[in-house]
């Protein structure tokens, strides 16, 4: 039988958020926003290091979370030689609305996927290295034993880089779960995206319970553990405090919050820019309430710096 993916509590709603809530359903019950504030400005593309790097992956023949998300940061983090590689193909079997990866039935997988990626992160002489998917509904393990080759690959190619995980929700199966700890890789990352109320319109097929599942099993075998959430997408503040308090009593390592911008009119149109300010407040809200470290800010997005963001886990093994 599967692992059980509901033993998790979830998170609790207060009055005020219950109230609310009455009005407002969801994303399409909030106007879209007006344009993008003075902000949300994102470096142009360009310069040596991102030419080396965009070289790499395409050499490589590799897709990027950076590319296929179409992530505002691309050009800041190529620039300094950085990128967060996507496994098990560039077709996922969800559709969340938020998400600019292209949707459908994916075909075969290359199994030579982890070498490449780790003779990528060979020849950039990565000391931090981030790996994502898409989701893989259709094969039977959901891919996690190219997730485990991948680490593995990684780790005898580049035994000084740092790897970081992040996962999709393997529909709760916790067994295969831990194939892809078992492979050893130094940080599980599974996104919750946003609040509870908003979940199925957000994330579709994604929901509290697996997510919830997959961190506490991570941090109970002693995993350093990190999520994210998007702001921006209707949830009202009591929501997102509610669930920085739930985030922080699974023992997370590593909370992100950013602003979510809309990647085509056929994605979720933004409920509202939430200013430098808010996102300030929040992140000292979640460091009060137990989480260790907090990177919240409108550009911020879960692999945006994660070398940064995890630096105080590893005081006493700084990569060489």
């Amino acid at each position: 039988m599967p692992p059980d993916t509901h033993s998790q509590p979830l998170p609790a709603v207060s009055a005020a958020t219950r109230t609310a809530m009455s009005s407002t359903s969801g994303p399409a019950a909030n106007r879209p926003a007006p344009g993008k504030p003075a902000w949300l400005k994102a470096k142009i593309p360009g310069g040596e290091a991102y030419s080396k790097v965009r070289g790499i992956v395409e050499e490589h023949g590799l897709n990027t979370v950076c590319q296929s998300a179409s992530c505002p940061n691309l050009g800041e983090c190529w620039a300094k030689g950085t990128a967060t590689f996507m496994i098990l193909g560039n077709i996922c079997t969800r559709g969340c609305r938020f998400c600019d990866v292209p949707k459908g039935r994916p075909g075969a997988y290359d199994r030579q996927e982890p070498e490449r990626v780790a003779d990528s992160v060979r020849l950039m002489k990565l000391k931090y290295a981030v790996i994502t998917s898409v989701a893989r509904d259709d094969l039977p393990d959901q891919g996690a034993e190219v997730w485990a080759e991948t680490i593995r690959a990684v780790r005898a190619a580049a035994p000084q880089c740092r790897i970081e995980v992040l996962i999709p929700d393997m529909q709760g199966n916790l067994g295969l779960v831990d194939r892809i700890l078992d492979a050893k890789p130094d940080i599980l990352n599974h996104n919750f995206e946003t609040v509870p109320r908003l979940q199925k319109s957000v994330r579709g097929r994604g929901n509290i319970a697996d997510s919830s599942a997959v961190l506490a099993h991570a941090k109970a075998r002693g995993f350093a553990t990190k999520t994210s959430l998007m702001l921006g997408l209707g949830e009202l503040e009591d929501e997102t405090r509610d669930m920085i308090r739930f985030i922080a009593s699974l023992k997370v390592d590593i909370l992100t919050m950013g602003q979510y911008l809309q990647p085509s009119r056929d994605h979720l149109a933004v409920s509202r820019y939430v200013p430098p300010a808010e996102f300030e407040a929040l992140r000292v809200f979640s460091l009060e309430n137990g989480i260790r470290i907090c990177t919240s800010a409108p550009m911020v997005r879960s692999s945006y710096n994660a070398d940064l963001q995890s630096a105080p886990l590893f005081p006493s093994k700084t990569a060489a």
